[in-house]
């Protein structure tokens, strides 16, 4: 709904007392209340306490459907235990940045320093030595992404930190595609349908002769996003299962497929409906890294009960909200960028006729709106289904959602807020 220019943004304050709770399921535990700027004022050295995290397990593909015999528990005797994640380090300071004010969200505890500083030299390394992804001149860049803290606070029930890089590497890898092919570094849309399919067989190898092979082969090495996707895609099928391979493949196409629409935008000078905006959005979004939290949390939800259309519901509702929390949070440097870049407060503003503090205000509530729903309809599959692989599996969806927010408002090398408040 449209947001008065003169009326400043509005309080979220999480009602007191159960009612204050989107839901309290097996498996998943108590999800807390989405909190304000205001309330998260607290005091240098108070901790910040993340929900539980379930206990871990591996339920090995096979089931038929919800609530069939199949997914009896009996089936998990004989799964290995996994290690507890490190419990999470009280921040000794006030979180840095300004969260947006009115925005709905869930404060996360400061992600495990020791973690994020073996996965930052780590995939440093990686990216410098196994991949060559960049030049000198976009060091300052990469350390800037400050992707080891992202990481690391997606995904705090990895129970190791060579899960913890599985993301870690395919995060790079998809940003080294986008900066590299479509925006800040040389991108362009002209052509890009044909880099992009190239390089989405980096992930979907090509199967040909014998005679073609060698040569398609040779083209993964051809550039720093084939580089990436070839390296990174590896080590993701050496810890997945075959399936969560193949799911992995099914949300980058789809993420492919949201690139070339804002590409043919682009060419065409086209300015999309709000709707239309948010269909391409359902695309090009971030649903690719939400989905593999089984991968990266050591266990697997079976394909059957990832393909429900509940849980199709929940996923693409969650990468919406991700998405547009980015939108948000980037606003101000997509501003000092060549050309209009499209984000929903822009395209609001414009098809709607209202201010620019006016389409970003609404786009705040599109964002709450869509996170209300996801947590609505992730607290009625949990109910729907108790299963302890969906149950953490929804919970590790939620939680990289609130990780994703926790990034978007730190990293102060590369975000800033409008003065609209």
């Amino acid at each position: 709904m449209p947001v008065a220019a003169s009326t400043p943004a509005p309080a979220i304050v999480p009602p007191a007392g159960p009612a204050a709770l989107i839901g309290t399921v097996p498996g998943i535990g108590t999800v807390p209340a989405a909190t304000d700027a205001a309330a998260l004022a607290t005091p240098a050295g108070a901790a910040v306490t993340a929900p539980p995290v379930p206990g871990p397990g591996f339920v090995l593909p096979g089931p038929t459907g919800l609530g069939t015999a199949a997914l009896s528990l009996s089936r998990r005797a004989a799964a290995p235990e996994l290690p507890e994640p490190p419990a999470p380090v009280a921040p000794e300071a006030p979180v840095v940045g300004r969260p947006i004010p009115g925005l709905y969200f869930h404060p996360v505890a400061e992600p495990d320093p020791v973690r994020v500083d073996e996965v930052s030299r780590r995939i440093k390394a990686w990216a410098l030595d196994e991949v060559q992804l960049f030049p000198e001149d976009w060091e300052g860049e990469f350390d800037g992404f400050s992707v080891g803290r992202y990481m690391v606070a997606c995904h705090p029930d990895a129970p190791t930190v060579e899960h913890l890089m599985i993301a870690t590497r395919l995060m790079v890898a998809e940003n080294a595609v986008d900066d590299c092919y479509c925006e800040d570094h040389g991108g362009s849309p002209i052509g890009l349908g044909g880099r992009l399919l190239l390089a989405h067989t980096a992930l979907d190898p090509l199967h040909t002769t014998t005679e073609y092979q060698p040569l398609w082969e040779e083209s993964l090495h051809a550039d720093a996003p084939r580089r990436a996707y070839r390296s990174a895609m590896e080590y993701f099928v050496a810890r997945s299962t075959p399936s969560q391979a193949d799911r992995y493949r099914h949300d980058m196409a789809r993420l492919h497929m949201g690139y070339l629409a804002e590409a043919a935008w682009a060419e065409t000078d086209h300015m999309p409906e709000v709707w239309e905006y948010l269909a391409m959005r359902q695309f090009n979004n971030f649903r690719p890294c939400p989905t593999i939290t089984d991968t990266v949390g050591g266990y697997e939800l079976p394909a059957d009960l990832h393909a429900q259309p509940a849980m199709q519901r929940v996923l693409a509702l969650a990468g919406n909200a991700t998405t547009i929390v980015n939108d948000l949070y980037s606003y101000m440097k997509e501003l000092d960028s060549p050309g209009t870049h499209l984000n929903l407060p822009v395209v609001i503003s414009d098809r709607e006729g209202v201010s620019d503090r006016e389409g970003y205000l609404k786009a705040v509530e599109v964002h709450n709106d869509l996170m209300r729903d996801f947590e609505a309809e992730a607290a009625a599959l949990a109910a729907a289904c108790p299963v302890p692989t969906v149950q953490r599996f929804l919970r590790g969806v939620a939680v990289w959602v609130d990780g994703n927010h926790y990034w978007h408002q730190t990293n102060t090398y590369r975000y800033s807020l409008p003065d609209f408040w």
